[in-house]
């Protein structure tokens, strides 16, 4: 790159440096500007193109700018449709309720009712926390190692992650950690502890409210929930008259090849969490799933000036409507998974000294590391030739791959050729500088 376009960059990036707060995280590891997006790729104000393996961290299952939802948006406000409609009702809102009822609800013969909460993921957690606590009495609320359920104060209780929960200012309480499934090792089934603690009057683990879990955890580091450990926990929480709240808000709307990724372990949730995906094109959008005997709120009791995003309702109805009408798409969202399984173990199979394992399920999977840097400086790498991909985990250490669902084949392996070149690049140099430190 020459001095004149270095000197472009940084003064097409001054505006940020100067207004934006160092919180910001992303525009750190993909230092462009980008300026559109289509399907499975992003370009900057440079003409250059990315294929995203990111995808808004999850909220873009259906890639960038749908043909079909943009038609009914713009159509919905070319016709002056509400915008802001607080929790009243609206036609967005009935066509976006009928077509979740009919092409998710109904085929799987689930009786929830849905809550409106504020625009985040966060606000969906923060809902089911406090609506588990009000429905039983109780203030504890179980949660796992590595969970991440966002960062307002109630659901940052729940999470694992240090870095997340240092900056809280004030004690986090309530919420007994267990271990997710495999923490422990192969053969260890953390519900038999769980259930142990809870029938031991001396434990010092008081009856809690409810259990929140992820059946594939995402932001701590892809580790997938067993179906028969799922099992086990649903049967630990009936027997001890606990809630099972599923936090769904990455791992669902397709990304594990079923609508919700509890669906393989045939298991009930009580109260389910959405959102990213849920709005089809990455507008603001969350809900809360309540199963319907457990709907006791007062009107009023909890709300959000930004429950009811009717352009969020259109794209979500459209989504839906597009993807989920007939029976083909989550089995094509199953074999590009198997493809991304392929790519990643082939990856794994190449530089066996790097990668531990292969983690993850359906289109949410990717390859943890030795360590953390390796897995920046591969991500690093990958961003330079063309590739927006993240990496995952308590340390950073597993290069987590989250491309849309709809995103081809080709550009499937368009992507992973990138991100193999990439692990050529650092993996490589690292042996090479290792080999002339010995020769020396």
């Amino acid at each position: 790159m020459s001095t004149l376009e270095e000197t472009s960059i940084q003064n097409s990036k001054s505006i940020f440096k100067r207004r934006e707060s160092e919180v910001q995280s992303y525009a750190r590891s993909f230092p462009t500007v980008f300026d559109k997006a289509q399907g499975a790729w992003l370009t900057d104000t440079d003409g250059k193109r990315y294929l995203d393996f990111l995808c808004g961290a999850g909220s873009l299952n259906y890639g960038h700018n749908d043909p079909d939802m943009t038609e009914a948006l713009v159509h919905y406000i070319q016709a002056n449709g509400i915008t802001q409609g607080l929790d009243m009702h609206t036609r967005a809102k009935r066509r976006f309720l009928e077509s979740f009822e009919q092409l998710i609800l109904q085929p799987r013969g689930l009786d929830y009712v849905v809550q409106f909460t504020g625009p985040t993921g966060a606000n969906a957690v923060e809902a089911a926390l406090k609506l588990a606590r009000r429905i039983k009495g109780r203030e504890g609320v179980i949660s796992f190692t590595n969970g991440f359920h966002g960062v307002t104060l109630g659901a940052l209780a729940v999470t694992g992650n240090e870095h997340h929960r240092a900056a809280a200012g004030v004690p986090l309480g309530n919420s007994p950690t267990v271990p997710f499934d495999g923490y422990l090792g192969e053969g260890v089934d953390t519900t038999e502890y769980l259930d142990q603690v809870l029938s031991d009057g001396s434990s010092g683990v008081t009856l809690p409210a409810a259990v929140i879990v992820e059946c594939l955890q995402g932001e701590g580091g892809l580790n997938v929930a067993g179906s028969e450990w799922l099992r086990n926990l649903e049967r630990v929480c009936r027997k001890h008259d606990m809630l099972l709240i599923v936090d769904d808000i990455q791992a669902g709307c397709g990304r594990t090849g079923d609508f919700f990724s509890f669906e393989e372990a045939r298991i009930e949730p009580d109260i389910i969490t959405l959102s990213k995906s849920l709005s089809g094109m990455g507008l603001p959008m969350a809900v809360t799933l309540i199963r319907r005997a457990l709907d006791v709120w007062e009107p009023g009791e909890h709300n959000g000036t930004f429950r009811g995003n009717n352009h969020a309702f259109v794209t979500g109805a459209a989504a839906l409507e597009k993807f989920w009408g007939g029976n083909s798409f989550a089995p094509e969202v199953r074999r590009k998974g198997a493809l991304v399984r392929d790519r990643f173990t082939a990856i794994a199979d190449a530089w066996p000294q790097a990668c531990v394992e292969v983690r993850g399920r359906g289109m949410m999977q990717g390859v943890a590391m030795t360590s953390g840097s390796q897995a920046a400086d591969i991500c690093s790498a990958a961003f330079r030739n063309g590739l927006v991909i993240e990496t995952s985990g308590a340390d950073g250490e597993v290069v987590k791959c989250l491309a849309a669902l709809t995103t081809s084949e080709d550009e499937l392996n368009q992507g992973f050729d990138i991100l193999e070149a990439a692990f050529t690049e650092v993996l490589g140099q690292r042996e090479c500088h290792r080999e002339t430190t010995a020769a020396a």
